[in-house]
């Protein structure tokens, strides 16, 4: 069995859609149908690959260091330089090879700034001369300030009279990020802090992944099932 096929095999006895997988990894469905048919040719090089693989494990109930392996021995470029290794490990970064500007730059720049100036300087001169109304029409733009536009929260189901059938309310005890998919929509993904909560509600079901299932408690129409799992736990639960 190659990796895209252990990949394949264990996503589906593990009951999670690909659209779900994709959404909790926050990468393209298309990406991980090519994993699957073990195609990493689109994972952008072996460091994005081997940390798409970390990645998917936990959610899989598969051990990261197998699926590495399984990798290196069918997939990875010998040419896997040093900085790459220590890239995929967090311990460094990419050296960034340092340009040296040319001082005609910041010469031209400042004849530009200048000549701007000059400009300014001429058209204010004249305009002292011809008094116009210009100051009353400079009051029109207030009328036509549009209300910027709510960048509200998609799901704030606090309101009373619901009839969704699917109410979810989470509390954090920790710091813990959540990810909640209604209807194909991700509605919240961010960062909880401890002794936050938030409330989402939907007609039909509510897809959340957690990235420690044991720092947040989680009750569903109004009955209590506490913590999901363990203190440090990756897990992605369907609520209908």
């Amino acid at each position: 069995m190659n990796l895209g096929e252990v990949l394949s095999s264990a996503r589906k006895d593990s009951a999670i859609t690909v659209d779900d997988l994709a959404a909790a990894l926050s990468i393209r469905a298309g990406l991980l149908i090519d994993m699957e048919r073990n195609d990493f040719s689109k994972c952008g090089g072996d460091v994005y690959a081997r940390g798409h693989l970390r990645n998917i494990a936990p959610l899989l109930g598969l051990d990261a260091a197998m699926l590495i392996s399984l990798y290196s021995a069918e997939h990875s470029m010998e040419s896997f330089t040093i900085n790459e290794k220590l890239i995929e490990n967090n311990i460094t970064k990419v050296p960034h090879e340092k340009k040296n500007i040319s001082w005609k730059v910041p010469a031209t720049f400042s004849m530009v700034i200048l000549l701007v100036v000059g400009v300014v300087q001429v058209i204010q001169s004249n305009s002292a001369d011809e008094p116009t109304p210009q100051a009353v029409a400079s009051a029109t733009p207030t009328s036509e300030s549009p209300t910027p536009p709510a960048i509200e929260p998609t799901v704030d189901p606090t309101t009373p009279g619901s009839t969704a059938n699917v109410s979810m309310t989470l509390s954090a005890s920790d710091a813990v990020r959540i990810d909640v998919v209604i209807e194909g929509i991700h509605v919240f993904k961010g960062e909880m802090l401890a002794g936050e909560s938030k409330s989402f509600d939907s007609n039909s079901s509510i897809s959340v992944y957690f990235s420690d299932a044991g720092a947040i408690d989680v009750t569903i129409n109004g009955e209590n099932l506490g913590r999901l799992g363990g203190t440090g736990e990756v897990l992605r639960r369907t609520f209908r």
